[in-house]
């Protein structure tokens, strides 16, 4: 999953980063609004993580131009005005959650992954595939209740997948779910990653449609 990070307090923002980092999130961060839209413009976004006490144009106009351009994108704000009118506002200006300063990374994590489910339509907080299961609390995955063991860029390319069962993602919508602009890619990390993933889930769990991508079967082979 790729978040973009727009926070301009440096302390708060390394620290932020950081953590979604050790997390498994591809995480962009920008210091304005001005660097926000020109990140969301280049690249695509799972989810943005916004403060609204930013330098010039505060992250509450931000948010208001990006619902009236119809950005569906969930949008999760990080501000210290916690009383309830900045609450109020920020929600009825098209947040889908709000956070207060300080909070402990572990809530955050949990408002992430809870955004992140309602944006593919679930409730239930693992993903479920046949006899493939992936948790994203845990960073495990299961094969028929055994124990498979991934890399952090195997876990983020299979979480990307099976939220589109039968669906294709091609390498360009891969690398951009799991690198960040600092992470230097090569030019065949995807294959190699699907390799490895294949070999480890088996060879029917991901297919390839030749020039449009990479996808789990929406029918799950039989492990």
């Amino acid at each position: 999953m790729r978040l973009l990070l727009v926070e301009d307090d440096p302390m708060i923002g390394e620290g932020v980063h950081l953590g979604l980092t050790q997390e498994g999130y591809a995480t962009d961060w920008v210091k304005n609004a001005t660097a926000a839209e020109s990140a969301l413009t280049a690249g695509a976004y799972d989810l943005m993580l916004l403060d609204l006490g930013l330098p010039g144009r505060d992250g509450l106009a931000l948010l208001r131009t990006l619902r009236i351009q119809g950005a569906v994108l969930p949008v999760l704000i990080l501000t210290a005005r916690d009383g309830v009118a900045d609450r109020v506002a920020g929600l009825d200006a098209g947040a889908d959650d709000y956070l207060v300063k300080p909070f402990d990374l572990e809530e955050l994590f949990a408002r992430i992954r809870a955004l992140l489910r309602r944006q593919a339509g679930r409730a239930e907080p693992q993903l479920r595939h046949g006899a493939l299961s992936l948790d994203p609390v845990h960073g495990a995955v299961t094969m028929a209740g055994r124990t498979v063991l991934l890399s952090a860029k195997e876990f983020a390319i299979l979480q990307a997948l099976l939220h589109r069962p039968g669906l294709p993602l091609s390498r360009g919508q891969l690398e951009q779910h799991v690198y960040s602009w600092k992470e230097a890619v090569d030019s065949n990390a995807v294959e190699v990653h699907i390799h490895a993933l294949r070999r480890k889930l088996g060879a029917g769990w991901i297919l390839n449609l030749r020039g449009v991508g990479y996808y789990v079967p929406a029918e799950p082979p039989v492990a």
